[in-house]
């Protein structure tokens, strides 16, 4: 074996924590920026489960689909009705 072994740097650090203000934002701490791989104009998702709120970077929807903000009509009923448009 290697003696030789790279940690993790989010592994056993204690809870990171931040203050939310009056106008309701916070600052997301830098070791949180690092773990999801984010910057400056990049979109966060929530996602609430079980009583706890899960925060991953937002993926993009592809920039030359001009209806992809219109998840609610892409169902395989829709796909149908509006194939021959």
């Amino acid at each position: 074996m290697s003696a030789y072994r790279k940690e993790n740097p989010y592994r056993a650090r204690p809870m990171i924590t931040s203050k939310l203000t009056s106008k309701a934002q916070t600052t997301i701490p830098q070791p949180v920026r690092e773990a999801l791989k984010v910057r400056e104009g990049d979109e966060l998702a929530y996602k609430i489960e079980r009583g706890r709120v899960i925060l991953t970077k937002a993926s993009r929807a592809p920039a030359d689909d001009p209806f992809a903000t219109f998840g609610e009509w892409a169902s395989d009923n829709d796909s149908k009705a509006y194939a021959d448009l």
